[in-house]
């Protein structure tokens, strides 16, 4: 087995999901105008030629594996590169096959040449468009060779090397972009910041920016349900990071885990950047991505479906069109008039209101306010605190998730914009840790909960009970004994743990923690409520379901909050005031 290490952390490896095919060889086909990969696939609307197994040869000889899909032409191109480790060209093991309702995104709108998460930059698209689309199998990935990085400055340096290598080809003419969603979106953070000088720009659609903090330990919380499932799924021929064990043998940060923050300061070409409010992995890498690339030529839209639905639809292609049209070919049309922040606002039984444009982020402008609400003993959230204190317990371990809520009702229209913090007093009478979970929920005037629904559905459709088809609100949650906050990682709007030197809490001691909620927008209408409940164990959805052995509970019996004199316990939050819901 060959050893990795990033700084000092040895790195664990697992054997990916071997191949039992030998390796294929690289071989030029012409899929001629007509074709079909199979019956229920769109057609190619024009002559392609497909070099299938290409071979890119990074810096240290690895050999990896790419379909190259260009014109029959002599003309020159530019190429859009998607870099993943799902298999290249509709060949993997993750597909919108495996999701109900296939995410909302009928079959017959792709070529079966798509990369998975490669959003609509399918060849039957872009090729006719003028584009040369390169899907690649990352190192370790499929028939690729060498063993499978996650993320990282490893796996930046592999794309600088093969973004190098595809503006040599002569097809090509030097003008090389980045584009995909999720794994493909999270790599070009990292890739982008190593600056090949060919990179023209990037199209991360959605794509975490710290992994260790966003997902495997959000709030000081170890979650490996994620990285365990995709690991077992991702095939190849070598070994992979290990990232389930890497979560449990270093909690701490550390020269791995923070290998693994993509540096956005050093990105310096033009990004299109995709957010949405429900993904559980992604908003936040987004978020930070356009506030902290240095540069202007960046633009963020928030929309209100869910990233794979939104990834294939007519409107994000015609809108990625104009973006590469103007960088990668030259075209002077109306790009740099777009907005450079262009955000949806959730009503949930109304349809949303979307693509608002904003000069920035709206909770950062002069006509965002802040809010604060007091939780109260009658489990209601009070403009002004309780005079008198109370003490209101929860079962923090119980197999129900009981927990605590507290509701406020709107007397008039509240947009609620951006990241939210709990600040609560609360112990643990029989435990020296607390794990503390928190959401915002809207309700109807009747105290219905209710939900954004992301991916519209045929009439009378149920709708399946996942993140991926609902949004039930923003959530944050804190492991008390990691409270540290990073002065140097965090900003004015967002606090960020620094995950160093836990510190257990003695049992029963009264501690006052902040609890960052990720960030949203939702409209409250006259009489609606706002519901803020606070639990032992995550009471959100997920994309798919998650064995109950990888779901752990690490609280120990009951957790009491303090509420009212002295110890106010409160949310805050930005609301802005519009004209567009009007």
């Amino acid at each position: 087995m060959s050893h990795f290490k990033v700084g000092s952390v040895e790195v664990h490896q697992r054997p990916t999901q071997r191949l039992s095919d030998p390796p294929k060889e690289p071989e030029t086909l012409e899929l001629y105008q007509g074709h079909k990969r199979g019956p229920q696939y769109r057609s190619l609307p024009c002559d392609i030629i497909l070099d299938r197994n290409f071979v890119l040869t990074l810096r240290d000889g690895t050999k990896i594996r790419t379909d190259i899909f260009r014109a029959k032409t002599e003309e020159k191109s530019p190429a859009i590169v998607m870099w993943g480790p799902y298999g290249k060209s509709g060949d993997g093991v993750l597909n919108l096959k495996v999701f109900s309702h296939r995410a909302g995104v009928p079959q017959e709108c792709l070529s079966g040449y798509d990369s998975f998460e490669g959003v609509r930059l399918d060849p039957a698209e872009w090729v006719p468009k003028g584009f040369t689309i390169v899907n690649v199998n990352a190192r370790g990935a499929g028939d690729s060779e060498g063993d499978l990085r996650w993320w990282g400055t490893a796996e930046g340096r592999d794309g600088y090397d093969a973004i190098e290598e595809v503006a040599k080809l002569p097809w090509c003419n030097g003008k090389v972009a980045m584009a995909g969603n999720s794994w493909l979106a999270m790599v070009q953070w990292f890739v982008a910041a190593e600056q090949p000088p060919h990179l023209v720009c990037i199209a991360p659609l959605e794509g975490s920016g710290d992994p260790y903090r966003e997902d495997c330990f959000r709030g000081g919380v170890p979650r490996f349900a994620f990285s365990t499932i995709v690991g077992g799924m991702l095939q190849g021929r070598g070994q992979q990071e290990d990232i389930t064990a890497m979560n449990k043998l270093n909690p701490n940060s550390s020269e791995y885990w923070e290998d693994k923050r993509a540096d956005m300061s050093k990105i310096n070409v033009p990004a299109y950047i995709l957010g949405s409010f429900s993904t559980s992995i992604h908003t936040l890498g987004s978020i930070r991505g356009f506030e902290e690339i240095p540069h202007l030529e960046k633009w963020l839209t928030i929309h209100a479906t869910q990233e794979w639905y939104d990834l294939y639809s007519e409107e994000r292609t015609t809108d990625l069109h104009k973006f590469f049209d103007y960088y990668l070919k030259g075209a002077q049309n109306e790009w740099p008039t777009t907005p450079k922040v262009r955000y949806a606002l959730l009503n949930y039984t109304e349809p949303a209101y979307v693509n608002l444009p904003f000069p920035d982020l709206p909770w950062n402008l002069p006509l965002a306010h802040s809010q604060r609400l007091y939780l109260s003993a009658n489990h209601t959230l009070s403009e002004t605190p309780m005079q008198e204190s109370a003490v209101l317990k929860y079962s923090a371990d119980s197999a129900k998730n009981d927990g605590l809520a507290f509701e406020h009702t709107f007397n008039s229209k509240t947009i609620l914009v951006g990241p939210s913090s709990l600040v609560i007093s609360i112990a643990s009478p029989s435990h020296n840790d607390m794990d503390i979970y928190t959401r915002i929920r809207k309700a109807s005037p009747g105290g219905d909960f209710l939900y954004h629904q992301n991916i519209p559905l045929p009439q009378g459709a149920e709708v399946p009970e996942t993140s991926v088809f609902r949004y039930l609100g923003p959530s944050g949650m804190l492991r008390a004994s990691r409270w540290h906050i990073s002065s140097e990682l965090s900003t004015k709007n967002w606090k960020v743990l620094s995950n160093n030197n836990p510190e257990p809490v003695a049992p029963g001691q009264t501690i006052r923690l902040e609890i960052m909620l990720w960030p949203t927008g939702i409209v409250f209408e006259p009489g609606e409520k706002m519901v803020l409940e606070i639990t032992g164990q995550d009471s959100g959805l997920t994309d798919f379901p998650i064995p109950p052995e990888m779901i752990v509970n690490g609280n120990v019996g009951e957790h009491h909050v303090s509420v009212g004199s002295g110890e106010e316990s409160y949310l805050e939050f930005s609301t802005i005031a519009l004209g567009y819901e009007s």
